[in-house]
């Protein structure tokens, strides 16, 4: 169930962070033209997001910690612009997905796309049944 709303949040975001004029951060669908073919593309790039920065993300984040140390966590923005330029990678052999400028515009989007995340996450966060005494 968390995948699932952890899917729709990144969706949501990544269209967000689409319709902002200058980004360069474009979402080509399936079918153009179409607003459930729109849906359906951002929900797969969502995934796909969402199984990148699970997997990769995890695994970078580890081996990158001294660095965390070091830049006191700034190297944790430059990761998150990275994972969102491979996702739009892995999106783009498709013919389908996300496209990215250039790198530092990814950059850009993935702090947008942490906010949405960071705002949504703490609205839609599973309460323990500690805390709904």
């Amino acid at each position: 169930m968390r995948f699932i709303i952890r899917v729709i949040i990144n969706a949501f975001a990544i269209w967000v962070v689409s319709l902002i004029p200058g980004l360069q951060v474009t979402v080509t669908s399936f079918a153009p033209g179409e607003t459930l073919q729109l849906v359906l593309t951002l929900l797969a790039i969502g995934a796909i997001f969402a199984i990148v920065n699970t997997i990769i993300g995890t695994v970078i984040k580890i081996v990158a910690f001294p660095l965390y140390i070091l830049t006191l966590g700034l190297i944790g923005l430059i990761i998150n612009g990275f994972l969102l330029w491979l996702t739009a990678a892995i999106t783009g052999w498709f013919g389908w997905g996300l496209s990215v400028g250039n790198f530092w515009w990814g950059v850009v989007a993935a702090i947008i796309i942490s906010i949405i995340n960071a705002v949504f996450g703490a609205i839609l966060r599973p309460q323990n049944k500690r805390d709904r005494r």
